[in-house]
């Protein structure tokens, strides 16, 4: 018990002088997971102004922040998180589990007949520490964003979406090099050095039926 403590203290004395925490605050942002969505975007380019787009697993807010600013009141931005999340202006949030059929057809609705250009998901489950759990879990979230994407993405659209090293991966990076014209995996540099997640970013989208 004395050990975990410990170690919470000290990640907590970590976080508050990370950088990226600091810089997060001075900004005006949510989380220093903005960052990374900015890193992304710098290196890929996907959004700009009038881009539809999709953030799924989206509390506290940081990703919908940066890409709101990016595609600007001609864009269109609809987030989703089981968790509850304060407004952002220009932003529609829609609570719950996507993976409810009814959440996910309040996502589409607000898509009506038009399709997203981004769909992009910081999604991580809470991790346990034990990499045979937390991995499947990972996993899992991550197919489901992939499921969705292929669901409503424009032709040519973007996926973006974490991964975690481990069981699975290889395999699901070969799914996504089916369905789009290109594939990069990508450590943004706001990514914790001992964290063993990365990005997933698919350009060219090449339809629903690339895989048949």
């Amino acid at each position: 018990m004395g050990k975990k403590k410990s170690s919470s203290k000290l990640w907590l004395r970590e976080h508050k002088l990370d950088p990226y925490v600091l810089a997060a605050k001075k900004d005006g942002y949510r989380s220093r997971a903005s960052y990374k969505l900015i890193d992304l975007d710098r290196r890929y380019g996907f959004l700009s102004k009038g881009v539809r787009v999709l953030d799924l697993g989206s509390a506290p807010g940081g990703w919908s922040q940066v890409a709101i600013s990016k595609i600007g009141p001609t864009g269109k931005l609809v987030a989703s998180d089981i968790l509850p999340m304060l407004p952002i202006g220009g932003v529609t949030f829609i609570q719950g589990d996507f993976s409810d059929e009814l959440v996910m057809q309040s996502i589409l609705q607000e898509f009506s007949c038009s399709q997203a250009d981004v769909v992009m998901s910081d999604m991580a489950p809470n991790l346990s520490g034990v990499n045979a759990v937390d991995q499947p879990r990972s996993l899992y979230l991550a197919e489901l964003a992939a499921e969705i994407s292929a669901n409503i993405l424009v032709s040519g659209g973007v996926f973006i979406v974490k991964l975690f090293h481990g069981e699975g991966f290889d395999s699901f990076v070969r799914y996504c090099r089916q369905s789009f014209k290109s594939v990069n995996i990508r450590k943004p540099d706001s990514s914790r050095a001992k964290s063993r997640e990365v990005y997933l970013v698919a350009k060219g989208f090449l339809g629903a039926n690339s895989h048949t």
